[in-house]
């Protein structure tokens, strides 16, 4: 259910961008390989209560990039803010799962006048765990595997990192959209696991913040960065239904939770 859609200009390139809904703004930053459609089943639970913002990020299925080398989550944070004033909003409240949430945490350091509130998805922000350096050598690993021709390698054991997610038998699973997970590997991987936000500048910011991470990541690695992240800042964390692919693979339970804490956000 999309009520407008097209392409918002950036530097060095153009993003696909997507409204739908009546109500406050709401942007949902993609994660995995950048596609608006992989939130289009939440976007429509939300739409009911919000305007829903999606965009591809950039050089991922619709956008486009005129860049080399890595794309980093400061970029991104940009884009972000661009989609969100694309559309004429001077604010917007901000969702963002996994790679996502690690570009909503760079907004709100980079931009936190263009935020209302973020909710936060398992960002990997693995620097905050004990076992960190096991987690950047294997960002490291899939980057490689990848840059050597091997992306199905990379692929897979990326998957097999979010084991716990609802992922079928990888045995059954076939390659999607080679050149977006290709992107992924290649340019932005390591730089997602790397990041950390400013963590002086969220606590001293405006913007209201709540980690997430699904009832179903609990005891995976994924779970681990929300709660660590929640603690250090002194923010609340809850729990939502589901593993770390929920938003996507259980759209109305997941819809519902988040209605629940994004209200708590615009009190």
């Amino acid at each position: 259910m999309i009520s407008e859609s097209g392409a918002c200009p950036v530097p060095d390139g153009e993003l696909h961008v997507e409204r739908s809904g009546a109500g406050p703004a709401l942007l949902l930053v993609p994660g995995g390989t950048g596609a608006a459609a992989s939130y289009r089943a939440l976007a429509e639970q939300l739409a009911t209560r919000y305007t829903v913002l999606g965009y591809d990020r950039r050089g991922h299925f619709g956008s486009t990039d005129s860049t080399d080398g890595p794309l980093t989550v400061a970029r991104h944070a940009d884009d972000a803010r661009a989609v969100v004033e694309h559309f004429g909003y001077s604010k917007a409240l901000v969702f963002g799962s996994s790679a996502g949430g690690q570009i909503g945490l760079e907004l709100a350091v980079r931009h936190p006048d263009v935020v209302s509130g973020l909710v936060v998805h398992e960002p990997p922000a693995v620097g905050l765990l004990p076992d960190a350096d096991e987690w950047l050598e294997f960002a490291a690993e899939q980057a490689a595997l990848s840059a050597d021709g091997d992306v199905f390698a990379a692929f897979q054991g990326f998957l097999g990192s979010i084991a716990g997610a609802g992922l079928p038998p990888l045995k059954t699973v076939r390659l999607p959209h080679e050149h977006e997970w290709r992107l992924l590997f290649d340019r932005e991987l390591v730089g997602f696991y790397r990041y950390l936000p400013d963590l002086d500048a969220l606590r001293r910011g405006p913007v209201p913040i709540v980690l997430t991470a699904g009832e179903g990541s609990r005891g995976y690695y994924h779970y681990r960065p929300a709660r660590a992240l929640a603690l250090e800042l002194g923010l609340p964390f809850v729990e939502l239904p589901g593993a770390h692919l929920a938003p996507q693979r259980n759209a109305k339970a997941f819809a519902d939770a988040l209605n629940t804490v994004l209200a708590d956000l615009v009190l």
